[in-house]
């Protein structure tokens, strides 16, 4: 059975985060948007729901929203086609406003690089060849 997966994300600025993602080439379902929330899509199966912080804690009954600029909570990771995808994906973020906290990894069979976007949420790019990846002897 194949599932769906929902990630939900607390954002400060709707409108600035919409922009942010769309700007890395993200698209949002309308019929999941209005001014609380939207659904951004990753792929037929992979959203995340962006949710303006004082709606996100009505999922939340008694506590608080990680600053994800001082706490980590979770890193989201994507996979790439390439490292060309990889790089390409996280310029784009720094051209969008985000950051690049992490340095780019190559090892060989996995290349990844991550970014920050508005909010301080982790996101790591990965591409893997698993056609390289060394076989235990």
């Amino acid at each position: 059975m194949a599932n769906k997966i929902f990630v939900n994300l607390p954002v400060k600025d709707l409108n600035r985060s919409v922009e942010f993602f769309t700007k890395l080439g993200f698209s949002f379902n309308a019929q999941f948007t209005d001014e609380n929330a939207t659904s951004m899509v990753i792929s037929d199966d992979i959203y995340v729901m962006l949710l303006v912080e004082p709606f996100f804690k009505t999922f939340l009954p008694g506590k608080e929203i990680s600053d994800a600029k001082k706490n980590t909570e979770v890193l989201i990771c994507l996979s790439a086609e390439s490292k060309e995808e990889v790089d390409q994906l996280v310029r784009l973020a720094v051209e969008a406003g985000g950051a690049a906290p992490m340095a780019k990894q190559d090892h060989g069979w996995m290349y990844s690089h991550g970014f920050e976007d508005l909010d301080g949420h982790l996101w790591e790019v990965a591409y893997m060849d698993t056609s390289a990846i060394p076989q235990n002897p």
